[in-house]
C-alpha cells in the first residue's frame, strides 16, 4: 500500500480551520478496506455512482470511489456538513464547484493509489499528481506538449533526471490549466514552467490573452517517493498547510 510521507504531511488538528491566506493540501491513500469503500460509495450522488460503475478494473473503480468519498468527507468537515449534503456543479470543461458554497475552492487529482486535494477559501486553484514512470517516452511526448524552449532544457538533462523533470513539468502545466478551469482547451505548449529537479516551481512565460486574468503561483508537491505533484494558486502571499488523511 502507498503512504503519504510524514514530513511535511502531518495529521490535521481536531479544530480544523481554513484562514483566508491559507491553502490546504491533503494527501490521501486510496487503497482502503472494502467496508470503508462501501461507506464512501453510499455518500456519492447518483451521477458519481454511475461514473464509478463505468470503470472496467475494480481497482480503478475503488480508487475513484475513495477519492470522491474523501473529497466529500473533507469538504464537509470545513463546512460542518454531512458528505451527502454536498451538491456539485460543473463548468463547461468539467471543473467542479459547490453549488451552495462557490467561494470554497477545491481541486482533486489522483495517481497510482494516492490522491491530492487542494482547498482554499477565496482563491482559485488547480492541483495535479502523477507517478513518475521511468519507462515513459518523455522525449517523444514532450514534442507534443512542451514548448521548444522546454524541449531543449529537457534534452540537456542527464537521462537519469529526465523522468522526474518531465513529470515536474507535466504536473505544473496540468495544475495551471486546471486552476484556470479551461482544461486542455489551453495548449500545454503555450506556456513555460520551471521544471528542472531541485529548481523551484514557477510559471515562466505565458503566451495568449487568456493568461492575463490572474497572477498565479506554482508550488511543487512531493507526497511520496516517486511521485510528482504541483499546485497552482491565484495570487501570492498565501501559506501552504499540508495534511494527510488518517482513517478514523
Amino acid at each position: 500500500m502507498q503512504h503519504c510521507e510524514d514530513n511535511p504531511w502531518q495529521p490535521p488538528p481536531a479544530d480544523l480551520k481554513l484562514a483566508q491566506d491559507e491553502v490546504h493540501v491533503w494527501c490521501m491513500v486510496l487503497d482502503q478496506d472494502p467496508a470503508l469503500v462501501e461507506q464512501f460509495h453510499a455518500t456519492l450522488a447518483s451521477d458519481e455512482q454511475e461514473r464509478a460503475a463505468k470503470f472496467y478494473f475494480p481497482k480503478d473503480r475503488q480508487h475513484f470511489i475513495v477519492a470522491r468519498g474523501l473529497l466529500r468527507l473533507i469538504l464537509g468537515r470545513y463546512l460542518n456538513q454531512s458528505p451527502v449534503q454536498l451538491h456539485f456543479a460543473y463548468n463547461t470543461y468539467g471543473k467542479p464547484r459547490l453549488e451552495a458554497t462557490p467561494s470554497l475552492h477545491f481541486n482533486l487529482s489522483h495517481s497510482k493509489g494516492l490522491a491530492l486535494l487542494g482547498v482554499s477559501s477565496d482563491r482559485e486553484l488547480g492541483i495535479d499528481l502523477e507517478y513518475i514512470r521511468t519507462d515513459f517516452p518523455v522525449d517523444q511526448v514532450a514534442k507534443s506538449v512542451f514548448s521548444v524552449s522546454e524541449q531543449n532544457i529537457l534534452r540537456s538533462l542527464p537521462d537519469a533526471l529526465k523522468p522526474e523533470a518531465f513529470f515536474n513539468a507535466w504536473t505544473r502545466k496540468e495544475a495551471y490549466i486546471k486552476a484556470l478551469g479551461q482544461g486542455l482547451s489551453i495548449p500545454l505548449n503555450q506556456f513555460d514552467v520551471a521544471f528542472v529537479p531541485g529548481e523551484p516551481a514557477a510559471l515562466r512565460e505565458v503566451r495568449g490573452t487568456w493568461s492575463n486574468a490572474h497572477n498565479w503561483t506554482l508550488q511543487h508537491l512531493s507526497p511520496a517517493l516517486n511521485y510528482a505533484g504541483a499546485i497552482a494558486v491565484a495570487g501570492s502571499g498565501w501559506q501552504l498547510k499540508a495534511w494527510r488523511w488518517l482513517n478514523g
